[in-house]
């Protein structure tokens, strides 16, 4: 939460869910202040209850945390840049739900390689040996290493290089190229235990098939695995994200252009069934979190349709939207067009939401001239999606406008988004 609202034109822009830069520097700075606050609290829980936790992960914690200082001091953009990371957000719910022990342990010494990340961006010497958990270090944002085996890493960071190998100085299992310092500097690397970050065409978002906390075991999805580096084809979720991109510029470049910005890393699921799946964690904003796409349409449908959801989850964060139920009560539950279940206000607002984006652009695509090169099949197909979706969501606005556990920021919001919905017509007539 923050200690007021933010300007009311900042709301009423997210309310239309229309790209912007005021609402999209609001939600990243609400995100970084909340990532601090996160940490400040794991702090809190490890001071109070440092005599539960193993002494190797306290020691792994506290060595972290004096790294993570002594890089912030020299490039305080780089700490900001790993903190914020998609992953971090996943990793710090972890710790912070996690009761004392084995697995506590576990998450408290991941600090430990998040601060060599931030270490290693910022061009700092590093001499230290660290665990590498089932013979894998990971430094987030960046890639792996692969240690051949359960044991410990000795990581020798000297001006532009950083040597990676085993813990009693021998052996070579990475040698990373730094090239410039600060958030603008990267990290390449070559050996035979090197994995790297590969990045999507056309801008900074990778494809994040690494890191352990890309989708960790306990965030409630059970019936989901994330692919691993084997089971990615790079070249094929690259060519389907430069289609999916053009297909996005070509019907409306705002959009691209938050895609871009604002999807930070596509986390690629094993498929099940024939289906192609989007997901988010509210946990983890600017991860899409997607099964392969069946095509460019499917895969621009659901970055659409998956940001909303992350910039939701950040905006009731920071400005609650709605109250929570008590626990002593079932909650109230809803019927909407495009779930079979009951659904909580919460769960209705974000798949309005959601659904309000996409009406959005089917309305633009279904508007195109026939010179944007936008193809008459998703013409064709966005006027079909609009007429349906549109519908559904003026439904389940009414639904929310009726409720009473909006808050009055909630109430605001709904009723700038019900004006947006109006402004895009009302099905076919709209479409001409």
């Amino acid at each position: 939460m923050i200690a007021a609202p933010p300007d009311p034109a900042v709301l009423a822009g997210l309310a239309t869910t229309r790209p912007g830069p005021a609402g999209a520097s609001f939600l990243r700075a609400g995100l970084h202040a909340r990532r601090l606050l996160l940490l400040k609290t794991l702090l809190v829980r490890v001071q109070r209850h440092r005599e539960t936790v193993a002494p190797p992960a306290l020691r792994a914690f506290e060595a972290g945390w004096l790294l993570l200082e002594r890089a912030e001091r020299a490039h305080p953009d780089v700490v900001r840049t790993v903190l914020d990371y998609p992953t971090t957000g996943a990793w710090l719910a972890a710790a912070l739900t996690t009761p004392p022990g084995a697995a506590f342990d576990r998450h408290l010494a991941h600090l430990e390689l998040l601060a060599v990340t931030a270490a290693l961006r910022a061009g700092l010497s590093v001499d230290l040996v660290v665990e590498a958990p089932g013979g894998v270090l990971p430094l987030p944002g960046v890639g792996r290493v692969e240690a051949g085996g359960p044991g410990r890493l000795r990581i020798d960071a000297r001006s532009r290089s950083v040597r990676i190998g085993g813990g009693d100085g021998t052996g070579s299992r990475a040698v990373l190229r730094r090239h410039g310092h600060g958030p603008g500097g990267r990290l390449t690397g070559s050996g035979p235990g090197w994995r790297g970050l590969r990045a999507l065409p056309g801008g900074a978002t990778r494809l994040e098939d690494l890191d352990p906390y890309r989708l960790p075991p306990d965030m409630g999805m059970p019936s989901r695995a994330a692919a691993d580096r084997a089971d990615t084809d790079h070249a094929g979720w690259a060519a389907r994200w430069t289609e999916a991109r053009g297909l996005l510029r070509g019907t409306d470049r705002a959009r691209a252009v938050e895609v871009g910005r604002s999807v930070d890393v596509v986390v690629p699921l094993v498929p099940r069934g024939t289906r192609s799946i989007g997901v988010t964690l509210s946990a983890a904003p600017g991860a899409v979190l997607m099964t392969p796409a069946a095509g460019a349409v499917d895969m621009a449908e659901t970055l659409v349709h998956e940001l909303q959801h992350s910039k939701l989850a950040m905006l009731h964060e920071l400005v609650p939207l709605h109250r929570s139920h008590p626990p002593d009560r079932p909650a109230p539950t809803y019927r909407v067009g495009w779930r079979r279940d009951l659904r909580p206000v919460g769960g209705v607002l974000q798949g309005a939401y959601a659904h309000l984006a996409l009406a959005d652009l089917w309305h633009r695509a279904a508007r195109a001239p026939r010179a944007s090169g936008v193809p008459g099949q998703w013409r064709v197909r966005s006027a079909q999606q609009f007429d349906h979706v549109h519908d559904q969501v003026a439904e389940a606005l009414a639904v929310l406008l009726e409720s009473d556990e909006l808050t009055n920021e909630g109430r605001e919001f709904v009723r700038q988004m019900r004006q947006h919905h109006a402004s895009l017509g009302s099905g076919r007539r709209a479409l001409g």
